[in-house]
């Protein structure tokens, strides 16, 4: 019976007014159907976990990745250790530094969502927590990067390796690949690619990808009118694309307003923080905090990452 209550009252104090609760309630069918296959999630196999660097106007560099809840700011890596690394091949490369960094080393262009300020003017309304939050850290927004398909190719090419590492290996990538289209990559073929450095299996799923662009198996040209899950299905029949690489890519390419990503661990640890006093949180009481971030769960996301990292 304690336990009971303390756990209701946790929930209690997460949620903003009585309306939070319905919201609960009204969107958790929803919200299971967005969380389903579970284990499948972790980027298919590569156990990352991270969010994309990015940064608002205000911040002076962009943010690292984020890994288990905190910003990740990797020691530079000595130029001649990677390049020594990359020659010695993929399996040196990745015992370099490893490192959940799913996206890689990515530059994004500013690109201000025309809902971020509309999102920030409701969210601080209806959350306490948000209500801090949002003005302490000012006129912040996701960054977006407009080629899906570099998107795409450089999270594969930073599957578990530090920023360092995989800037220098997608370097490597570029210099055989300079049009960095998919027709070229095919072209180039599985031997090319490996002797960038290249694992066997990031190869695959590099070729894979590119397979899956030139054949048209994507509606890539649709993929800003379909729905969040119909853009996340045809991402995940990508080997080397997870549901968690997936969302990111609907976060920071095409900058959805709603998306909740409950495999970043980032997330779920502000939220732990911000919400429960640093306690355990479940996806559950997770996904029923951010019942009251609906319709802009992506821009509480993004302030629950930037709640975590250092003053």
């Amino acid at each position: 019976m304690a336990t009971a209550t303390k756990t209701q009252a946790r929930r209690s104090a997460s949620l903003t007014g009585a309306a939070a609760g319905k919201r609960g309630a009204d969107t958790k069918a929803a919200s299971a159907a967005a969380a389903g296959s579970g284990a499948k999630r972790a980027l298919n196999g590569a156990g990352a976990q991270s969010a994309v660097k990015a940064a608002g106007k205000t911040a002076a560099r962009p943010a690292r990745a984020k890994t288990n809840g905190s910003a990740v700011s990797h020691d530079a890596l000595d130029g001649a250790a990677i390049d020594a690394a990359l020659d010695d091949g993929p399996a040196a490369l990745e015992a370099v530094e490893p490192a959940a960094n799913a996206l890689g080393d990515l530059e994004f262009e500013v690109q201000r969502p025309d809902y971020w300020d509309k999102a920030c003017a409701d969210l601080v309304k209806r959350d306490r927590i948000l209500k801090k939050l949002i003005p302490k850290f000012g006129p912040v927004h996701l960054l977006s990067r407009d080629d899906p398909f570099v998107t795409l190719a450089r999270s594969v090419v930073g599957q578990q390796i530090s920023t360092a590492a995989a800037q220098a290996l997608w370097q490597r990538v570029e210099a055989a690949c300079p049009k960095l289209v998919p027709q070229q990559f095919l072209k180039l073929g599985h031997e090319k690619l490996a002797a960038c450095g290249l694992s066997k299996r990031k190869t695959e799923y590099i070729l894979d990808l590119a397979q899956h662009f030139v054949s048209g198996a994507l509606h890539v040209g649709k993929w800003t009118s379909m729905d969040d899950e119909d853009v996340i299905a045809e991402l995940t029949a990508i080997r080397g694309i997870g549901r968690w690489t997936a969302e990111m890519f609907l976060i920071f390419n095409l900058a959805r307003p709603n998306v909740l990503p409950l495999d970043d661990l980032g997330l779920i640890r502000a939220i732990s923080v911000n919400y429960f006093s640093g306690e355990p949180v479940t996806r559950s009481e997770a996904r029923e905090v951010a019942a009251n971030w609906e319709p802009w769960r992506t821009v509480a996301t993004w302030y629950m990452w930037r709640s975590l990292e250092p003053s």
